[in-house]
């Protein structure tokens, strides 16, 4: 039988099926199926650094002394921390699951002590997932790349876990904002994050929250990307996210470059078990094409290993049409 094991992050995974941070691997219960089912690692649910900053602002607003605010944010802090390192105590003595840790921010100065702080609970890694809307017009763009690599910086400065970036698709030069991250040691990087999209209610004339779940068609943004920058950073590992429903995309991603799938949507929609089906299938591929380990066709499609990369450069549809005239 084909052995599906890889490595990632300097970790040693069963499976490239890593379920990526979720409500779904934010309870212990749910990790424990999430293990059983055959997943290579777990992220665990982020900590949300908005989250916490409002829920400190909304107790404020309850109202209390004003020389009691630092002391209520503060302790709003403090208890949302404690949670988190308890989880990932627990995660790590119930079950041998890697654990790699996520922390959501959108500053470079709020959270490096608590990084500390995860690596002492046991986290495997951290996963750094870091946005914001760049809404100033009087702002260029490389003051707000410059958090990212800011943080690079300081987390690798401090921490002995590797230390991988979740960035979204918006950046002008992908290219650039992955080789500033490799060049300032970063470990990894996942692509790609969803983030809060809106919407219109049309009869009600409401905003509301567009859907949070990815689709399968979702992944021809990451396939493309996978396969540009795999290869070309040394000891820089790619996990492939959003749009990966089933075993047939994890093989695409994998033939692209990426070390490790990240799934998500699809455990809502399918249920966690739904893991074991996506390894079973990807080891009976692996068999039908005589391979006996991932490294035998990984990057096997990557734009570095392709004598005619074209189709992954190509941003026009002209030659499609013109031969689908």
């Amino acid at each position: 039988m084909a052995d599906i094991s890889v490595k990632y992050l300097g970790l040693d995974l069963r499976s490239p099926v890593v379920p990526s941070s979720s409500g779904l691997t934010g309870s212990l219960d749910h990790i424990y199926e999430i293990e059983d089912a055959g997943a290579g690692a777990v992220v665990l649910k982020s900590l949300f650094e908005e989250q916490i900053l409002s829920e400190g602002n909304r107790q404020l607003e309850a109202g209390s002394y004003p020389e009691a605010e630092d002391y209520i944010r503060s302790y709003v802090r403090e208890h949302a921390v404690d949670e988190y390192l308890k989880l990932i105590e627990d995660v790590k003595k119930h079950t041998r699951l890697p654990v790699i840790a996520s922390i959501n921010c959108f500053s470079s100065s709020e959270w490096v002590d608590f990084a500390r702080r995860i690596e002492e609970a046991g986290a495997d890694a951290l996963e750094l997932n870091v946005y914001f809307l760049p809404l100033s017009g009087d702002k260029p763009a490389g003051e707000y790349e410059k958090i990212y690599f800011e943080l690079a910086e300081k987390m690798k400065s401090m921490l002995k876990i590797p230390v991988s970036f979740k960035l979204g698709r918006q950046f002008t030069n992908l290219n650039y904002i992955v080789a500033q991250l490799s060049y300032r040691k970063a470990d990894g990087v996942v692509l790609f994050n969803r983030f809060y999209e809106p919407d219109i209610d049309v009869e009600q004339m409401a905003l509301k929250a567009a859907s949070v779940f990815s689709t399968p068609q979702e992944i021809r943004q990451t396939l493309r990307w996978v396969g540009l920058l795999s290869g070309q950073f040394d000891n820089l590992n790619i996990a492939a996210s959003t749009g990966v429903h089933d075993a047939k995309a994890v093989i695409k991603l994998l033939l692209a470059g990426a070390d490790v799938a990240q799934v998500c949507s699809v455990l809502y929609e399918k249920g966690i078990g739904y893991i074991s089906t996506i390894n079973k299938e990807l080891e009976s591929w692996m068999d039908a094409k005589g391979f006996a380990a991932i490294e035998d066709f990984r990057g096997k499609l990557s734009y570095h290993n392709l004598q005619d990369p074209v189709m992954y450069e190509r941003s026009q549809f002209m030659k499609y049409f013109s031969d689908h005239g």
